[in-house]
């Protein structure tokens, strides 16, 4: 089943053999399921395997995810600058997973620019940046947990991948496809999970763990987003949820909390495009899901500095909440057209 051109499989495994010091994993920032599943999953083959590993993320993750096996490994970079440089400054390779530029990794951005080591990408989003040594990419895998966990298959590093590595990989898998709604029409997707699950993983308590796994105020948040912050626009077959500073406040918001919630909507009969839209402290995260061929990264990519898959693709705008949401609504007659050839 391989998904990667054996050339780069040699080059991989070929600078993994030639790391003499540490290798540091390093995932994009407010990293989720897929970003952490790949960053633990590799991160325990290449331990079991005998070779020196870190991981430094750039800031927290969800703590639905801190039950993977290697999370007290993890170095978070927003809180522990200089240890974080420490574990950049000790490796000679650095493996960045499921990010395609820099400015996904923030503030860590002069760190990872500046390694001196030698540098690889594995990534499964689209119009991958030139900044590392080797890139391994390819769209067509549900997840980088995917296409991560068939590059190794293909190494001498296959018979390192155990049950831990396994349960990190298919949790990467399961929560970049929501809950395999999305992002699976290659049938090598589910034959993935298939050799996942002969690993000895235990698929309902991966997903009670990370589904299963919120607090009451996340559980009243989203009741008061459906009641309160949601507009239908049903003659554009699109709908947009948002949340302000003050709502988060007002529910003891964590990180991850909003997981999900973008894909809400999409159960509203005839919607096929749906927007989420979290206020941060400087700007506006913006989350776009849709249903079909509306490709929601073109949105992204044109209008909201991100980019991302053709129905899961997120960005960002420095502006207020309300100039947001005006600037969505003002786009939407724009890709009318493109909307509807999306509805069944």
């Amino acid at each position: 089943m391989e998904r990667v051109d054996i050339e780069l499989i040699n080059h991989f495994e070929g600078l993994i053999k030639s790391s003499n010091k540490s290798i540091v994993l390093v995932p994009h920032m407010h990293p989720d399921g897929d970003a952490m599943g790949s960053v633990l999953g590799l991160w325990r083959v290449l331990q079991n395997s005998g070779l020196k590993v870190k991981i430094v993320s750039p800031t927290k993750y969800p703590e639905f995810y801190h039950w993977m096996d290697g999370h007290e490994q993890v170095i978070i970079f927003s809180h522990h600058p200089k240890q974080a440089a420490n574990a950049f400054n000790e490796s000679d390779l650095m493996i960045c997973m499921d990010f395609n530029q820099l400015s996904r990794v923030g503030n860590m951005k002069e760190l990872v620019e500046n390694f001196k080591g030698k540098k690889i990408l594995i990534d499964h989003h689209p119009y991958p940046g030139d900044f590392t040594d080797l890139v391994i990419s390819d769209v067509s895998c549900s997840s980088t947990a995917e296409l991560t966990f068939s590059i190794l298959q293909s190494t001498k590093f296959a018979p390192f991948v155990d049950t831990n590595a396994a349960t990190s990989f298919f949790t990467g898998i399961m929560t970049d496809t929501g809950s395999f709604d999305f992002n699976v029409s290659d049938p090598r997707t589910f034959e993935t999970v298939a050799q996942l699950t002969r690993m000895g993983i235990d698929q309902l308590d991966i997903h009670s763990k990370v589904y299963d796994n919120y607090s009451a105020d996340r559980m009243r948040l989203m009741g008061f987003c459906l009641s309160n912050r949601m507009t239908v626009y049903p003659e554009y077959h699109a709908a947009a949820m948002y949340i302000s500073l003050e709502d988060q406040k007002a529910f003891n918001f964590v990180t991850g909390d909003n997981e999900g919630f973008v894909n809400m909507p999409l159960s509203i009969k005839g919607v096929v495009f749906s927007a989420l839209f979290t206020e941060k402290e400087k700007y506006i995260k913006v989350s776009f899901r849709s249903k079909g061929e509306f490709a929601v990264n073109e949105i992204c990519e044109k209008y909201f500095n991100g980019g991302g898959h053709r129905n899961a693709s997120g960005g960002e705008l420095y502006a207020s909440m309300q100039e947001t949401l005006a600037k969505f609504e003002n786009l939407l007659p724009e890709f009318e057209e493109k909307i509807k050839q999306s509805v069944k």
